[in-house]
């Protein structure tokens, strides 16, 4: 049925109803969840041992665990005129099914008498936390923890007392050579 508008002009009417208007949706779509095969985390994993290998840094060293690739064990040396020169620390890497996207869970093994270590080896570090980016790799991980010994964070400690004694590095370094026990 035609229909005669005011100015003359012509409008169809149908007893059809007009499609609904298209609303934009006020939420945002839902980020993708980022799903990691298996087989990427190998060969990332791979890869970064190669280059860990490969790189010739200087008292940091890491080898998957017997045949498990997501279990490594670390070395960390502590630094030349640090409280920590002449100290070897042995270090656990357990590396979750959607690494790089998530940190691996780093633990000391030594015994780590440090600021940012508690007694059963748990590391207080912003990149093996909240500040964590998939652009780091086992020798970033390594080199920052092995940095970290020489500067702790003090501020943030997991070990009280050794924050309290840190100031004094006479002491403190009575109390790494009293406390160390390599492995």
């Amino acid at each position: 049925m035609a229909t005669t508008t005011m100015n003359g002009e012509s409008n169809n009417i149908s007893n059809t109803p007009a499609p609904a208007p298209v609303i934009a949706s006020s939420k945002q779509p839902l980020a993708p969840v980022k799903s990691v095969d298996t087989q990427s985390v190998l060969k990332r994993l791979q890869s970064e041992l190669m280059a860990l290998m490969m790189s010739g840094d200087a008292g940091i060293s890491a080898f998957p665990e017997e045949d498990n690739i997501f279990c490594w064990k670390g070395t960390i040396m502590g630094s030349k005129d640090t409280v920590f020169e002449g100290t070897e620390y042995k270090l656990s890497l357990s590396f979750p099914n959607d690494y790089p996207f998530k940190p691996p869970k780093v633990k000391f093994e030594t015994g780590c008498f440090h600021p940012n270590v508690d007694v059963y080896g748990n590391i207080c570090l912003d990149i093996l936390q909240d500040k964590w980016s998939s652009a780091y790799d086992v020798r970033t991980i390594l080199l920052s923890i092995q940095s970290l010994l020489g500067e702790p964070n003090t501020s943030s400690p997991l070990n009280t007392q050794a924050a309290a004694l840190w100031g004094n590095q006479e002491e403190y370094r009575n109390m790494v050579e009293k406390l160390y026990k390599p492995s």
